[in-house]
């Protein structure tokens, strides 16, 4: 009887022991959906969705708490990207969440700009350099075209500059047929 006692308690220990690495292991962290669907997203961070980023709204793509159409950043190619991701029927561009725009960033009329950094507080992605008092510039590498600065400037002196493709940044569009 003894015996048997030992040899379960062993052969529960070393089955426990496994369960544990296999754990550590082949740990899922997150959801890959989300994943997926925030690669899509074009990573403006510009709240037009009614999320406050990009996996904030592809998380709740993924919830199904949010439909597929409420990006206009990422236009209606970005929508049917997700429905086919996703396997479901694609939508039309919700109005309601703004107009899908020329792809541009922003620069700021440095004879103009009073440095009072409200831009530098507004942008979601750290594209402005300066300080108070001081002019201030977008990193333009880093703009993502959110156009969240534009309203906070006292001074009008953000404007929008379209980014020309060239043949480095050239996409085409794909079309379904």
């Amino acid at each position: 009887m003894f015996d048997s006692i030992v040899i379960f308690s062993s052969l529960a220990l070393v089955l426990g022991l496994i369960l544990g690495y296999a754990a550590i292991k082949f740990k899922v962290t997150g959801n890959p959906l989300v994943d997926q669907i925030d690669a899509i997203l074009p990573q403006t961070q510009c709240g037009q969705c009614d999320f406050p980023g990009c996996r904030p709204y592809a998380q709740a793509i993924a919830n199904g708490e949010a439909q597929i159409n409420q990006c206009p950043p990422g236009g209606q190619e970005g929508a049917d990207a997700l429905a086919e991701l996703l396997g479901v029927e694609t939508l039309p561009l919700n109005e309601e969440h703004g107009e899908t725009k020329i792809e541009h960033v922003v620069i700021v009329d440095e004879a103009v700009c009073i440095g009072c950094t409200l831009c530098i507080q507004a942008c979601p992605v750290d594209a402005f350099v300066g300080a108070s008092k001081v002019m201030t510039s977008v990193i333009e590498d880093e703009c993502t075209g959110c156009d969240l600065c534009i309203p906070v400037c006292p001074v009008d002196c953000i404007h929008i500059k379209e980014i020309q493709p060239t043949p480095r940044t050239y996409i085409p569009k794909v079309t379904h047929v």
